[in-house]
């Protein structure tokens, strides 16, 4: 059987990680096949990110449907409108003042011209990393999701998800914490190379 062409990397990314840790491989074994994810639009991924932060996904959903439909007819907030949009039309929607703030920073960015998607997806982990974490609002890690799944890059590791350091204690019996936990992480997961974010994406699935 022919595979799709984006579905061919994954294929290729199983075979490396299966061979190159057996806790992995294991895994793999397991639980149903990761896919790929589709490149996504970088702004309207940001802005779900945002609205999304510390809340259940229940949640996030059903305040996104209500960001969405302060942008009628097509409900995409673009950015010159959120931009301009008070804190009190934003909040209608059930956003904090917090976020409110938080995604005009993200429009005033796309704004200016800062969040071209053939530009960043040149860029490596960590200079990506730097790039959005201008943004009020954008820490590390919500640089590490664009780059997994709306860029579908296939080599970020995300030490910081507390999903991610919960299979790695359960799978590799890891007792560290902190910093100490972080550094053997890191150190498992260079086996992992170019494939860190396929290994994480398993990882989290070993957790459903």
């Amino acid at each position: 059987m022919t595979l799709p062409d984006d579905a061919q990397p994954y294929a290729e990314a199983r075979a490396y990680l299966s061979a190159a840790d057996p806790v992995l491989a294991r895994i793999i074994a397991r639980v149903p096949p990761v896919q790929p994810s589709a490149h996504e639009d970088i702004y309207l991924a940001l802005l779900r990110a945002i609205v999304s932060q510390q809340i259940s996904t229940k949640a996030a959903a059903a305040i996104w449907r209500k960001v969405e439909g302060l942008f009628l007819p097509d409900g995409y907030p673009e950015p010159s409108v959120l931009w301009g949009m008070s804190d009190e039309e934003l909040r209608a929607a059930g956003l904090s003042y917090q976020k409110a703030s938080y995604l005009r920073a993200i429009a005033e960015f796309a704004l200016r011209d800062q969040l071209d998607h053939a530009h960043l997806s040149q860029l490596s982990e960590e200079d990506f990393t730097q790039h959005l974490t201008q943004i009020k609002g954008v820490g590390r890690w919500t640089a590490q999701m664009i780059q997994m799944f709306a860029l579908d890059q296939p080599d970020v590791f995300s030490e910081g998800d507390l999903g991610i350091q919960n299979a790695m204690r359960q799978h590799y019996g890891l007792e560290e914490t902190g910093r100490p936990l972080l550094r053997r992480m890191t150190e498992l997961a260079e086996t992992w190379r170019p494939y860190r974010s396929v290994a994480c994406k398993y990882l989290w699935r070993s957790l459903d």
